[in-house]
């Protein structure tokens, strides 16, 4: 077996790992839980650097050896399949929760994954750019969340780079609520995710985990290498809002980036 297949089955069976090992000591419950009797946010005693003293819920943020999101270098070249994306239309469902802005999807679109099928749960934005590429931020980051049968998560990170106005991207800011509460059905508008990808589908792989508290540990990391457009206006808007909604870079630690 060549070294760049063995290390794509290292990364499946850390994965395989961790989700075992949820199972075992009840934290898949928390990964997906509404922390939001507990605050956190990103300044001040709040922030990400005390997350994990906030609750015993959140040590992982902590003492975690495979935190994200992490600086993008020194990738390996693995020769990674192409992605297996299917993405269909749903109508617009968002929420501002008070840490970000969030479209909440319909059942039915997917992302195929080392033969596993996850499902898309919804996607949101940070400001700036969590994960960087050789120590720089770009100005936004789309995460799209996809859970599998077995509890897994992938997300799916896309960079936002200023340039031209996104049309998609505007149907989610003409309907984004200002100010924190319930999930908002907006009447006669849908989006579809696979709009908000880029053409040129080559990313980054790694393990990782959530970048929000809990922090847990159970996250498949494919962050594309092509940004997607968004205007300085788009960016300004979200901005007003969330003026810094993004965790540090964590240490990648013993982990292998893949590209």
């Amino acid at each position: 077996m060549d070294r760049r297949r063995l290390l794509k089955k290292g990364l499946i069976a850390t994965a395989g790992v961790a989700t075992s090992s949820l199972f075992g000591c009840g934290s898949l419950t928390s990964a997906t839980k509404d922390n939001s009797k507990t605050n956190w946010g990103y300044i001040g005693k709040e922030g990400p650097e005390n997350w994990g003293n906030i609750s015993s819920d959140f040590e992982v943020c902590r003492l975690g050896e495979t935190q994200s999101p992490v600086n993008l270098e020194s990738a390996v070249d693995a020769d990674l399949p192409a992605l297996k994306i299917d993405y269909k239309q749903t109508p617009l469902r968002i929420i501002n929760n008070g840490h970000t802005i969030q479209v909440n999807y319909q059942p039915g679109s997917t992302l195929t994954l080392d033969g596993e099928t996850y499902e898309l749960l919804q996607f949101h934005f940070h400001h700036p750019s969590e994960h960087k590429v050789n120590g720089e931020a770009l100005p936004m980051e789309l995460h799209l969340v996809h859970k599998n049968e077995k509890g897994a998560l992938a997300v799916v990170g896309v960079f936002l780079k200023e340039a031209k106005a996104n049309p998609t991207l505007q149907k989610v800011w003409q309907a984004m609520p200002l100010q924190k509460g319930k999930e908002k059905n907006v009447s006669n508008v849908s989006v579809n995710a696979a709009e908000l990808l880029p053409e040129n589908q080559d990313y980054y792989r790694y393990f990782g985990s959530l970048t929000t508290p809990p922090c847990s540990e159970t996250v498949n990391w494919i962050v594309l290498k092509e940004p997607v457009e968004i205007s300085s206006r788009q960016v300004e808007k979200f901005a007003k809002i969330f003026p810094m909604n993004a965790r540090p870079v964590q240490l990648v630690k013993r982990r292998f980036l893949l590209e």
